[in-house]
């Protein structure tokens, strides 16, 4: 039998895979945000995660943008994608792939297969979702139709390590629908996959990566706050210290985004859940969290030491997306530093050349169009993402746009001459 997929959410994730998939195998693209089809079919991703000859080459490959469930209905795998956040109370919020399961399973059919990507603790595709799609399609699991699960990889503005250069963790929920499954990403993954004996290891596999990356940096943010008491530049501690051959060379900073700022949380709703306290985890993402605070913190008190009036005061951001030369806003925790500056009741200005000042979640935020240089406006100056575009700004342009005695809080080690440097 033919293969013909289905891609149920075209965000980070599923349109680079769909992408892949179309070169291959009749494929079609669901989506919930009718926006973001219409963007597609227009051949314009607004992640910036294809360009427009990518998208254009799903289109050239008869791959279909829909957002009518009749258009997924003959589709025979179907391939889950979507986000799986956190709610306030740093809990998972299944609801995205629970809707859509529940859309999935009405339109189940003898011998499918349904393939999840998204990341979760282990067991949901088989505790919380296969029982979803039983009673939605009034199947057998493992008789009627199957289910596998394989982790996205995508790291948002890689345009070295795409979909098709990661290797692929794939699994099945019986022998002969995991070697399926396998073989069905094997044939588009250039870099290989490896198969994992369940569906658990693999969901498990997941969620420890970035788990165990959150840990790391929370030890360097840790440390980072120990040496700043010390007045040792922690860069150069770093550095010094990457010369032994087993040292994992990791450097301070903010850790948001929609994997590692989220997915511990998943790992340690399941842990307690099961009577199990992960002190270690929970701690590092304490310490991880409370990053934004102290760069707001450093700010105000380079302010006052070289009295300045908070109270109306000006300050610019430079960067609020959640990482370097990507557009993703997800869990960017510069937004956390704009809060509490915000707290002082000064004035906040923001520039990033990577942000659509249209989208809902930077609509509350004062953008500027350009760098402000020659300004001699601001009372402090924050460098909170590393985009290529301000590693060329001098300090002469730095003293252009402050007011007085220029304050230059430097979060990514980009800066000549900051005034402090996490």
């Amino acid at each position: 039998m033919n293969n013909k997929i289905c891609i149920i959410g075209l965000g980070y994730v599923g349109l680079p895979l769909a992408h892949a998939f179309s070169s291959k195998y009749e494929v079609v693209g669901y989506d919930i945000n009718e926006a973001r089809i219409n963007e597609l079919k227009n051949g314009f991703d607004r992640t910036q995660e294809l360009n427009e000859i990518q998208v254009n080459e799903c289109i050239k490959n008869n791959m279909k943008f829909t957002l009518d469930t009749k258009d997924i209905e003959n589709c025979n795998i179907y391939i889950v994608t979507v986000p799986t956040p956190i709610n306030s109370d740093n809990e998972p919020n299944l609801s995205p792939i629970i809707s859509s399961t529940k859309t999935v399973g009405n339109i189940l059919k003898k011998d499918d297969i349904v393939i999840y990507e998204s990341t979760v603790y282990p067991g949901v595709t088989e505790e919380v979702c296969v029982p979803i799609l039983e009673e939605e399609s009034d199947l057998v699991f493992n008789k009627d139709f199957y289910c596998g699960y394989s982790p996205e990889r995508i790291n948002p503005g890689d345009k070295e390590h795409t979909v098709t250069k990661i290797l692929k963790i794939t699994s099945g929920s019986t022998p002969e629908v995991a070697k399926k499954v396998d073989k069905l990403y094997k044939s588009i993954i250039k870099a290989g996959t490896h198969l994992a004996p369940t569906i658990k290891v693999a969901e498990a596999a997941k969620v420890i990566e970035n788990t165990q990356r959150d840990v790391n940096i929370a030890l360097i943010n840790e440390l980072a706050m120990i040496f700043d008491r010390m007045n040792i530049n922690t860069k150069d501690v770093i550095e010094a210290a990457a010369t032994k051959w087993n040292f994992i060379k990791l450097f301070p900073g903010l850790v948001g985004g929609h994997c590692i700022g989220v997915d511990p949380y998943y790992l340690t709703y399941k842990a307690q859940s099961l009577g199990y306290m992960p002190n270690l985890i929970l701690g590092a993402r304490q310490i991880n969290n409370s990053m934004s605070k102290l760069i707001a913190d450093k700010a105000v008190k380079y302010m006052v030491k070289n009295d300045k009036k908070l109270n109306g005061a000006n300050v610019l951001i430079l960067g609020v997306t959640f990482k370097e030369n990507c557009p993703d806003m997800r869990n960017s925790k510069v937004l956390d530093i704009i809060d509490e500056i915000k707290e002082f009741e000064c004035n906040i200005e923001v520039f990033d050349p990577w942000v659509d000042k249209s989208d809902r979640e930077t609509k509350h935020l004062n953008f500027l169009d350009s760098l402000p240089l020659n300004s001699n406006k601001y009372d402090s100056i924050i460098v909170a993402v590393g985009h290529e575009q301000f590693k060329t700004i001098s300090t002469e342009d730095y003293s252009s746009m402050s007011n007085k005695e220029a304050i230059v809080i430097d979060v990514k080690g980009i800066v000549e001459k900051p005034t402090w440097r996490l």
